[in-house]
């Protein structure tokens, strides 16, 4: 279905009294007040009539956007950040008079990892105004408490509320131990166990989702996302693959990451099964995940502690006495020195950057000034010179 504005002539902003945008796909009252408290700036590409709307996906040249009328494949926007799945839009005209993106509303939440290349110091943005960030805990495998603890360090960072989602309860005869192990390591963040084959815990889970809100799955390949995604949706919205029985894992059935309203209002964003999850300037995620041991780290008797041989150490003393598990330690200092890392490397690059322009302006300002002289000791000989030299 393709969406209409209305003719590209009109007004030069919006009726955002009367503001009506994609309700199955989050567009609450809220919503509207947050559209009004960021009405389109009015850069040429503006033309008036304009509306709100939501991106659902992104294709390869296109965006897909829910607007009040429908769905619709648009051009992405001629200026300002590029949009991410789940991000509210304004939806007008360009300058050849077509439907388009025309603005993207600042995010409320942004979920993000750093880009996969090992080289690389960029954030990749996964989804946008997000409300919950639901982490997917098989029950079919053996529990990763570093991979847990990584994602829930993203997903705190995020702004959103993060919530372990245990799936495949039906296939574990040991349900109860793997649920003690997942409370014990998900440091306070809430647990819902669900079983997509026979509709267990899906209530519960749509509980935590506010409503007309957004959450996101994450998970490696094989959790039973898309499985758990078609019981929520009560209808086959995904397709579902076999799970190899060696390791586990099972082929990516998503390919994109893509909104999916529910019954009830809420929506939900599919993402293709993560292996590896990156943190990026998650510094903030970090703390809430770690919350303890960065109050621990402040009772040393030494502000620069280094929590290693100093006397009067809280974090060696809790080590000690069994307080605190090793292994969550060596996760936590892991991730900081990750994210150091991350720092250092994205500080060389921008002063590397920098530095590269600050030579070629001053190679620019050297070259205009010297031609800046030699025209004016030559005059206009400097040219037909030039011309002689090319000519002969």
């Amino acid at each position: 279905m393709n969406i209409t504005f209305g003719p590209a002539e009109g007004p030069a902003t919006p009726n955002t009294a009367t503001l009506d945008g994609p309700s199955d796909y989050g567009f609450t009252p809220d919503t509207a007040e947050y559209f009004r408290a960021h009405p389109p700036s009015g850069h040429d590409e503006v033309r008036g009539n304009e509306q709100a709307g939501r991106v659902v996906r992104l294709d390869r040249n296109r965006v897909l956007v829910a607007g009040p009328s429908g769905l619709s494949h648009l051009p992405y926007p001629g200026q300002g950040p590029a949009p991410v799945t789940g991000d509210w839009v304004w939806l007008g005209h360009n300058r050849a008079g077509e439907p388009a993106v025309v603005e993207v509303l600042p995010r409320r939440t942004s979920l993000g990892r750093k880009r996969a290349l090992a080289s690389s110091t960029e954030e990749q943005v996964l989804g946008a105004n997000i409300d919950v960030v639901g982490v997917v805990v098989p029950m079919d495998r053996p529990l990763s408490p570093n991979r847990l603890e990584r994602t829930l360090v993203a997903a705190w960072d995020s702004g959103a509320a993060p919530l372990v989602i245990i799936t495949k309860a039906d296939l574990a005869e040991l349900a109860d131990d793997v649920v003690g192990q997942v409370m014990l390591h998900a440091a306070g963040v809430e647990v819902v166990t669900t079983s997509a084959e026979q509709s267990d815990g899906l209530d519960e889970l749509m509980l935590h989702v506010p409503p007309g809100g957004t959450v996101v799955l994450l998970g490696p390949s094989g959790a039973g996302k898309s499985s758990l995604i078609n019981a929520l949706a009560g209808r086959d919205v995904q397709e579902t693959g076999p799970v190899r029985a060696g390791d586990g894992k099972g082929r990516h059935t998503t390919t994109a990451r893509e909104l999916v309203p529910l019954p009830g209002g809420a929506v939900l964003m599919d993402t293709p099964g993560v292996r590896g999850f990156g943190l990026f300037d998650a510094e903030n995620g970090l703390q809430d995940m770690f919350a303890d041991l960065e109050e621990l780290s402040g009772q040393c008797r030494f502000a620069d502690c280094a929590h290693d041989r100093e006397p009067g150490c809280a974090v060696q003393a809790a080590l000690a006495d069994g307080r605190v598990e090793l292994r969550r330690w060596e996760s936590y200092r892991k991730l900081q020195d990750e994210l150091a890392a991350l720092a250092r490397k994205h500080d060389a690059a921008a002063r590397r950057a920098y530095q590269r322009e600050w030579h070629q302006n001053i190679v620019r300002a050297g070259l205009s000034q010297r031609a800046a002289e030699r025209y004016r000791h030559e005059g206009g000989e400097l040219r037909g010179k030039g011309r002689n030299r090319k000519g002969g």
